[in-house]
């Protein structure tokens, strides 16, 4: 339906939403507001109108909600890098705690469990250890350029309009990674821009330059770059991973992820290395991990050592216990965890992260970990050890119901459950508690000035009372 069918009204902001929305109240109507917060009054858009919600944008902020602050990022309200900046940084964290504690009441049905106040992250800007840009042959002008006829719409190299997949922001500089990686990424710019070959175009997928990827090492200070094409050109790849090396010594390697998959996703379906090393490594604690270009790897480093070290308080582990980490990755929690219990297993699916995960065993010369390649629901039921403890930290989809039905035939006594959305965190929790009862739980901010929020359930094992 057309916008010119809804009329601009003036509303007060009450809530905020999952997902970062502000919400107003409209004759009991609940309408969605982007780019809002509680406090905020103003004049509001609404873009589309269904039986129990309306969704709307700001037209014009009248009244300042007192938890609103100026954002230092030129792209704020436009970029979907991140959706809070405005927003005070303590109220962030209060919201996320609230989003959880919200989440296990109306979807899991649990409540009394105390959530702790959200744990801040060391560093609220210059956090992530990976970004990644996507290139277009047409980027997404500004607002205050839409009016400007001469605005050129060239390529992009950037991140997207939220909800979107075709309109890409030529971003110059973004606060999220540490500064060398807006000098790196302008100078990739140039050079896609000298290449002779063309940007890919997100409707008609022709062209050679789809992705960029850098990841950096908080440790050490030391970058991988990923250039991802559509097909293999190392004439053109060449001249650009050389001219990066020359220009930033901290640059270790550079590699290139090749896909003809028309899908959005920054992943190639083979690796080229170009020039250097095709791992840097990282550190969490004192344990050193290396990083591929695939590799998964906490975004921020110093909330990660956060993460684990509440991961590993809440296993309670006394040297004897045999741990299962389902969803084992790169093995970052069994390492951590090593020094603490008799064994840990892991059990991954990607084979490239069972082969890291024991490369990283070796690094650090544990030998107490294994890994079990395999689909979660295939290897659980012929798992031979009965674990003491099992650490979940699933995707963001959660556990399938077999593989619930499967941890609990197993009938560990404790568990931990490492959950990046709440509203799968609650629902599986709700389909343990006849079991299990959740006895805390810690949100901890790994994403600052987004929605997004890392929690830790302790879980023990209900014991029939003896008559």
């Amino acid at each position: 339906m057309s916008r010119k069918k809804y009329p601009r009204i003036e509303a007060e902001i009450t809530g905020l939403a999952f997902g970062g929305r502000g919400i107003a109240r409209l004759d009991g109507l609940a309408v969605f507001v982007q780019n809002t917060v509680p406090g905020d009054r103003g004049v509001i858009q609404i873009t589309r109108r269904k039986k129990n919600f309306a969704e709307a944008y700001l037209v014009e902020l009248t009244e300042p909600s007192p938890d609103r602050v100026e954002a230092p990022c030129r792209y704020s309200g436009v970029c979907g890098g991140c959706s809070w900046q405005f927003l005070r940084y303590e109220k962030q964290l209060e919201y996320k705690g609230r989003h959880v504690a919200e989440s296990l009441e109306h979807i899991g049905g649990i409540k009394d469990v105390p959530v702790h106040p959200t744990v801040p992250s060391p560093a609220v800007f210059a956090y992530r250890n990976k970004m990644e840009f996507t290139c277009s042959d047409r980027r997404w002008l500004m607002p205050a350029e839409l009016k400007d006829p001469s605005a050129e719409k060239g390529l992009a190299v950037g991140l997207h309009v939220p909800g979107t997949f075709h309109k890409v922001i030529d971003t110059q500089a973004c606060l999220l990674q540490p500064g060398s990686g807006d000098r790196i990424l302008s100078e990739i710019r140039d050079g896609i821009q000298s290449s002779g070959r063309p940007v890919y175009g997100l409707r008609s997928h022709a062209g050679f330059w789809r992705f960029v990827v850098l990841r950096s090492s908080t440790a050490r200070g030391r970058w991988l770059v990923n250039l991802v094409t559509a097909f293999e050109d190392l004439a053109a790849l060449r001249p650009l991973a050389e001219r990066l090396c020359a220009a930033f010594p901290e640059i270790i390697g550079v590699v290139n992820h090749v896909t003809a998959r028309k899908a959005a996703i920054a992943v190639g379906e083979f690796e080229r290395p170009i020039a250097g090393e095709t791992a840097l490594r990282d550190r969490i604690g004192r344990f050193d991990f290396a990083i591929s270009a695939t590799s998964f790897f906490q975004t921020n480093t110093r909330s990660a050592e956060r993460l684990y070290d509440i991961v590993a308080d809440f296993a309670g582990l006394n040297g004897g216990e045999t741990v299962l980490d389902m969803y084992s990755g790169t093995g970052t929690i069994p390492i951590l965890l090593s020094d603490r219990c008799r064994e840990v297993i892991g059990i991954e699916m990607v084979a490239s992260a069972v082969a890291d995960a024991r490369t990283n065993c070796r690094i650090n010369g544990i030998a107490n970990c294994r890994f079990l390649l395999g689909d979660i629901s295939d290897c659980l039921p012929g798992l031979e050890e009965r674990p003491d403890v099992v650490v979940i930290d699933p995707p963001r989809v959660g556990m399938a119901k077999e593989v619930v039905q499967e941890v609990l035939r197993r009938a560990p006594e404790r568990m931990v459950y490492v959950s990046c959305n709440p509203a799968t965190l609650a629902r599986d929790l709700g389909l343990l508690q006849a079991s299990y009862q959740v006895l805390e739980i810690q949100p901890i901010d790994m994403f600052p000035h987004t929605f997004h929020v890392e929690s830790v359930a302790r879980l023990a094992r209900r014991h029939a009372r003896r008559p």
